[in-house]
C-alpha cells in the first residue's frame, strides 16, 4: 500500500498575480468543502470492467483529480469484458502506449493497474501541474482513515459493497458519486438514503441521465397524449452473463494478490469461487441486483421521476426454473441464491390523487409483452430492448431509452414528436460537480432515487419468495407473506453490519 497522503495534490495558481494561495480546508468549511475553482480530490473504488470503461471520464475532467485507488485485488487478467481485448485497448489509449501488455491473454484490472493509468495520464496530461501521485488501497476502509484530504468518492464495485461503502464515505463527511444500484437489499437502500438526508453529502447515482428520453415520454403521457395511463412494460436482453443454477462446490485457491475476505465484505463466509466475482456476481442474490438492477433502472427511473412514482403496494414473478436427477427421478431444484435465466415480473402502483392505479411490468432473459392488437397489426418486429406505454386511448412504443417513440391509435401510427429537454447538462457529471461545489442537488441525486430503488429490490423479493407479495412501505414489511421479509435485509458477517 502506498503512504497516504494528507494533503491536497494541487497547489492551485492566482492568475491574476501568479502568487500561490495555501488555504487549510478546516478555514473554508470543513470536510468535504469544494471551493468554485476548487478540484474535487477524489478516491476511486472498484478497478474492474467497468471502472476503466469509465475511467476516462473521470480523468479527461479538469475539475476532477484522482488521488487514490482501492480494490481487493491487486493485479490480474482474469476480469470479464464485453470484447475480446476492450479493456486492454481502452488502458493502452489512457497511458498512450498502444503496446501496454499486447499479447496478454484475458482482461487486465487491479488496483495496481489503476494507480498506473493514472499517475500516467496525469504526467501526460497535466505534467505542469503539482501531482504528488496516487496511493492505492486494498480495504476501503484504510482509504478512508488514511486519506484525510479527499473530497469524494466514486464506487464502482459490486452491488453487496454500494451501501457499506457509501455509508462509510458520507459518514466522514464525502460527497458520493456511484454506479448503479443504490443497494440490492431494501434496508440498505432505504439506510444510504437515511444517511445522505443526514451527513447531507452531494450524492449521484450514474444512471441518471441514460434514460432521459423516456422522462420526455412520460411528460407527453401527463398531458394526456395516450390518456390515462394503464400499463408500462419493459424488456431487456439481459442477463448478457453466466446465470448459476447451482452453488459451486469446487474450491480453488484463492488468485495470488487478491484478498477474498475484503471481496465479501459485509457478506456471510463461503469458500472463493470465479463464479462469484468479475462481471458474474450480479447473478447471485448475495452480490448482485439481476438484470432489472443492471437496466431498469437505466429506463425506467425517468419514467418514475416524471410521474411522481412511489413504493410498489406488490410485486409478482414469474421465472425460469432448472431440474436435476436424483435416483432416478427428475426434480425442480430450489433456487433462492440466484436470479434465473428469465423471468417476468408484475408490479402494481396504487392511485394517487386523481391517477388511478397503474401496472408495471418486467421481462429479461428473451421474455417480451404480448403486443396488443392495436401494434401487432402492424406486423412489428420488437427490438431486443424496448419499452411500452399503454392508456385508454393510444399506446407508445419506443426502444429501451425511449429513442424513437411512435404512437399507436386504433389503425394509426405516427412518430410521437418530443420536446427538447429544458435543462441540458453539459456532461453526465456536471450537475454533481455543481453540487459539490455549493450549488443545489444534482436531478441524480440519491434521494431521488428511492422509490425506483425499492421497485427493484422489491422484484427480487417476490422471486425468492415464489408468491405475490404485499408490501407496506411506511413499516417496510411484506403484509401478506411473512417468510419473505428476510429477503429486505441482509445476513451479515460480524463486523460489517449496518
Amino acid at each position: 500500500m502506498s503512504i497516504p497522503l494528507n494533503r491536497r495534490r494541487f497547489i492551485r495558481t492566482a492568475s491574476s498575480a501568479g502568487a500561490i494561495t495555501i488555504v487549510a480546508r478546516s478555514a473554508l468549511g470543513g470536510k468535504g468543502f469544494v471551493s468554485a475553482n476548487d478540484k474535487i480530490t477524489m478516491a476511486h473504488i472498484g478497478m474492474g470492467t467497468q471502472g476503466f470503461s469509465e475511467l476516462g471520464t473521470l480523468l479527461e475532467d479538469p475539475n476532477i483529480q484522482i488521488v487514490a485507488v482501492c480494490d481487493p485485488n491487486k493485479d490480474s487478467n482474469d476480469y470479464v469484458e464485453w470484447g475480446k481485448g476492450g479493456i486492454r485497448k481502452k488502458i493502452s489509449e489512457y497511458l498512450n502506449k498502444p503496446s501496454w501488455r499486447q499479447g496478454m491473454k484475458g482482461c487486465p484490472g487491479g488496483r495496481d493497474v489503476g494507480r498506473e493509468v493514472v499517475e500516467t495520464y496525469y504526467a501526460n496530461h497535466r505534467g505542469k501541474e503539482s501531482f504528488k501521485g496516487c496511493a492505492a488501497y486494498a480495504d476501503f476502509r484504510e482509504l478512508l482513515e488514511n486519506e484525510k484530504d479527499i473530497d469524494a468518492v466514486k464506487i464502482m464495485t459490486p452491488d453487496h459493497l454500494h451501501a457499506t461503502i457509501s455509508i462509510a464515505a458520507m459518514k466522514q463527511g464525502l460527497h458520493v458519486l456511484m454506479h448503479k444500484p443504490i443497494a440490492n437489499r431494501m434496508y440498505e437502500g432505504r439506510l444510504v438514503l437515511e444517511t445522505a438526508r443526514k451527513y447531507d453529502r452531494r450524492t449521484h447515482l450514474l444512471a441518471y441521465g441514460s434514460g432521459s428520453k423516456n422522462e420526455m415520454i412520460a411528460q407527453k403521457i401527463k398531458q394526456g397524449a395516450i390518456g390515462t395511463l394503464r400499463e408500462i412494460h419493459n424488456w431487456t436482453n439481459r442477463p448478457v452473463w453466466p446465470q448459476y443454477s447451482e452453488i459451486p462446490t469446487e474450491r480453488p485457491p484463492v488468485p495470488a494478490g487478491f484478498d477474498w475476505e475484503l471481496w465479501l465484505g459485509p457478506e456471510k463466509e463461503r469458500h472463493y469461487h470465479p463464479h462469484y466475482t468479475h462481471t458474474v456476481f450480479r447473478g447471485w442474490y448475495d452480490f448482485g441486483g439481476g438484470s432489472m438492477a443492471d437496466m431498469g433502472i437505466y429506463s425506467l427511473w425517468p419514467v418514475f421521476t416524471a410521474l411522481n412514482f412511489e413504493a410498489a403496494e406488490s410485486a409478482q414473478a414469474w421465472q425460469t426454473h432448472t431440474c436435476f436427477i436424483d435416483d432416478n427421478v427428475s426434480k425442480k431444484r430450489k433456487n433462492d441464491f440466484a436470479f434465473p435465466t428469465a423471468c417476468t415480473l408484475r408490479f402494481r402502483f396504487a392511485a394517487k390523487g386523481d391517477a388511478p392505479g397503474l401496472e408495471l411490468f418486467w421481462y429479461d432473459g428473451g421474455m417480451k409483452p404480448r403486443l396488443p392488437q392495436e401494434i401487432e397489426q402492424h406486423d412489428i418486429a420488437l427490438e431486443r430492448e424496448g419499452i411500452l406505454f399503454i392508456g385508454d386511448d393510444g399506446m407508445i412504443l419506443a426502444d429501451f431509452r425511449g429513442d424513437a417513440p411512435s404512437i399507436y391509435r386504433q389503425a394509426k401510427i405516427e412518430p410521437l414528436v418530443l420536446d427538447e429537454a429544458a435543462d441540458q447538462a453539459t456532461n453526465r457529471l456536471s450537475r454533481w460537480i455543481d453540487a459539490c461545489r455549493g450549488g443545489k442537488p444534482s436531478p441524480g441525486d440519491f434521494l431521488n432515487a428511492a422509490s425506483i430503488t425499492d421497485t427493484v429490490n422489491l422484484g427480487a423479493v417476490a422471486l425468492r419468495a415464489e408468491t405475490k407479495v404485499q408490501f407496506d412501505s411506511k413499516t417496510m414489511k411484506i403484509t401478506n407473506e411473512s417468510s419473505a421479509n428476510q429477503y429486505l435485509y441482509r445476513e451479515y458477517r460480524k463486523g460489517w453490519e449496518l
